[in-house]
């Protein structure tokens, strides 16, 4: 499957007014659209981040939704959002272990790596990270989204709770150590989110 997220900053005081906005009109809009499979809210409500990922079955659906979302994005991120970005992803691993529910937690790490290593990145998250992760109580899903061609990563993986989250912490940090030696994979970022929505059909 292909992803594309959209990361949002702005007003604490107004993200919830976006957050709305995204989960009524936003998610019927997504919908509407061919080869659509899910999507996920993600907040940082101390901060005043927002994350959305919308999952798609092939690259060209995604890339069809990609020209009535840019042009209502604006308007349902209003008016929260300061900055906005957007990044675009092959679904390179999806392993869930149970349904997140809203209260769930999201820990984010952003990667780069040679674009010439991808394959090898893949291969040592399935080995390595994957195994080590499963085992963690309160583990609801574990990804990879990968762009190959600019060399960048997102690493997700879903805990049930916000006490499973930091008791998670300890144990990733290790593997995190483990695998962006064995991957040559720099770690350039680490975020953790409250889960507001995530629907997304794996199979």
């Amino acid at each position: 499957m292909f992803v594309r997220a959209v990361y949002a900053t702005g007003d604490p005081a107004l993200l919830d007014t976006a957050v709305r906005t995204l989960n009524s009109e936003g998610r019927d809009l997504l919908e509407e659209r061919p080869g659509y499979r899910g999507a996920g809210i993600f907040v940082d409500r101390d901060v005043g981040k927002l994350l959305t990922v919308s999952w798609w079955e092939t690259e060209q659906a995604r890339h069809h939704s990609d020209e009535v979302m840019r042009e209502r994005r604006e308007a349902l991120l209003e008016p929260f959002a300061g900055t906005v970005s957007v990044a675009r992803y092959e679904a390179a691993v999806s392993h869930r272990t149970e349904h997140p529910r809203p209260g769930s937690r999201l820990r984010a790490a952003r990667l780069e790596f040679d674009p010439r290593d991808a394959d090898p990145v893949v291969d040592a998250f399935r080995a390595t990270v994957v195994p080590r992760a499963e085992s963690l109580p309160g583990l609801c899903r574990i990804s990879l989204l990968l762009d190959r061609e600019h060399g960048r990563a997102v690493a997700g993986t879903v805990f049930r709770d916000r006490a499973a989250l930091a008791a998670s912490r300890a144990a990733l940090a290790a593997v995190r150590h483990e695998a962006s030696a064995e991957a040559r994979v720099d770690v350039v970022g680490l975020e953790e989110f409250e889960v507001v929505y995530a629907d997304v059909r794996l199979d």
